[in-house]
């Protein structure tokens, strides 16, 4: 068994994280049900945590500057107001508008500058819709995201805590969640994590925010990478931001069915 003995200085990375892809069955594109992403994962990024509030106040800052029209017209207080990653990324978005490739670029650059990382790991959906379960996916998703990130952290003798976007209307399951986190901490494995993960309400936070928008990203890239041929609008993706993101997010990554 693992023994942390944390030294007094000891970097404490926060993991902000939210969902992208689709966590329900997934048969192809043109099926008439079950068509809407052949991934499921979690992705967003790490910081330490002595950056955290500069970091907020800058993405606080590029997302008023960069959306300022949907934001007044929407007339909601900027700190409240989100957009969501999925709707950001749209291949209409990227390739019409060079601001928001551009402010990808800087955002990826600020977080390494910060000495955080993006992360982001999915799985291929192969299951038949009748023997899919997505808690079991989840579960599956997040027990990865957990060991790669302990596994960056010790290598730093750091360790970390995860921020997750809220799962609304699942008591049961976010009870299950903290309950396999903690069994993870304490148990064989013995990570780093210092707490089991905490849920917040994204619209409250801005680096929530952020990581849901780096999941839009990841969520259109999973699609390409796994199925080009079902995705080929989403060519941009590699274009754009494959090599970005590979230097941005080195731990990171789909694992896709072989067979």
């Amino acid at each position: 068994m693992r023994a942390f003995v944390f030294p007094g200085v000891a970097i404490h990375y926060i993991a902000y994280l939210d969902e992208f892809g689709h966590i329900g069955p997934f048969v192809s594109r043109e099926h008439p049900q079950y068509n809407t992403s052949p991934i499921f994962g979690l992705g967003g990024f790490l910081l330490p945590s002595s950056k955290v509030r500069a970091f907020a106040t800058w993405f606080y800052q590029l997302k008023c500057n960069l959306l300022q029209f949907e934001i007044e017209r929407d007339g909601i207080a900027p700190y409240h107001w989100e957009k969501k990653g999925a709707a950001l990324y749209t291949t209409t978005n990227v390739l019409k508008y060079r601001e928001l490739r551009n402010a990808t670029f800087r955002l990826m650059i600020r977080i390494e500058r910060d000495g955080g990382m993006v992360f982001y790991v999915g799985l291929q959906k192969t299951h038949a819709p009748q023997s899919h379960n997505p808690k079991n996916l989840y579960r599956a998703v997040l027990r990865e995201s957990i060991k790669r990130i302990d596994q960056f952290c010790v290598a730093r003798d750091a360790h970390f805590q995860i921020i997750l976007d809220e799962l609304k209307n699942q008591d049961d399951f976010r009870k299950q969640i903290v309950s396999e986190a903690s069994m993870q901490m304490f148990g064989e494995a013995r990570t780093s994590m210092i707490e089991p993960p905490l849920q917040a309400e994204s619209h409250l936070f801005q680096t929530l925010q952020c990581a849901d928008w780096l999941c839009g990203l990841a969520g259109r890239l999973g699609c390409y990478q796994v199925l080009p041929d079902a995705y080929p609008e989403l060519s941009w993706t590699a274009k754009y931001f494959g090599h970005r993101l590979t230097r941005a997010a080195p731990i990171s990554g789909i694992r896709r069915d072989r067979a």
